[in-house]
């Protein structure tokens, strides 16, 4: 039941991740997701078999392991965004960002539970695992490596003469995501944890 419960809040967290993308991409000129019926929370249309379900659900089961975990990317159209070279880029953080305020809204009420007169253990340890995995989301699409958003953003500021590199990364990007799932929990445990203490006032809880 709590592998259920893991595996759904992540399903919502990486809906809410790419939902935020069509959005900034709507915000900034192009309805490509919304005419695609993108903008929206209802998981169906996001969902990735492999992503959303079966990669989160197999390493729930691994004590200890770094949980994670992808939807269907939402489209977008560079040449519609108003903002220019700056326009994938913030399209690309939109998605972390929101990640980012799913954890402190959730970490404010663990933090303030006594205030708000909430002792429920399950509501806590819910408000714990969306923390985390939310956390978790945003850090590890940060990481500059094609596909994940942090890349998006980097590519931002290589300038075009160089674009020869990203045409190699982007050629190798399976290798390079498969290296960033085997490597990427020592390297960003850390960052997670201290986000978890700032949001919450607490350590990592073993659930």
């Amino acid at each position: 039941m709590e592998t259920l419960f893991v595996v759904a809040i992540l399903i919502m967290s990486v809906v809410i991740h790419e939902v935020s993308h069509g959005f900034m991409a709507y915000a900034l000129g192009d309805p490509t997701a919304k005419l695609s019926g993108r903008l929206t929370l209802n998981p169906i249309p996001h969902i990735d078999p492999v992503g959303s379900i079966l990669v989160p659900f197999i390493l729930s089961l691994i004590p200890g392991g770094l949980m994670f975990g992808w939807a269907k990317p939402v489209p977008f159209n560079p040449y519609n965004l108003k903002a220019g070279q700056w326009g994938p880029a913030l399209v690309a953080v939109a998605g972390p960002v929101s990640n980012i305020l799913v954890a402190g809204f959730f970490g404010l009420i663990i933090r303030f539970s006594d205030i708000l007169s909430l002792n429920n253990e399950a509501i806590l340890s819910l408000s714990a695992m969306i923390v985390l995995l939310n956390i978790v989301l945003a850090i590890f699409n940060l990481i500059p490596v094609p596909p994940l958003d942090g890349s998006k953003i980097l590519f931002t500021f290589i300038p075009y003469k160089w674009r020869h590199i990203i045409n190699i990364l982007e050629k190798h990007q399976l290798i390079l995501i498969l290296g960033v799932i085997l490597f990427a929990s020592a390297i960003i445990s850390p960052i997670i944890s201290i986000l978890f203490l700032l949001f919450t006032g607490e350590v990592i809880p073993m659930i």
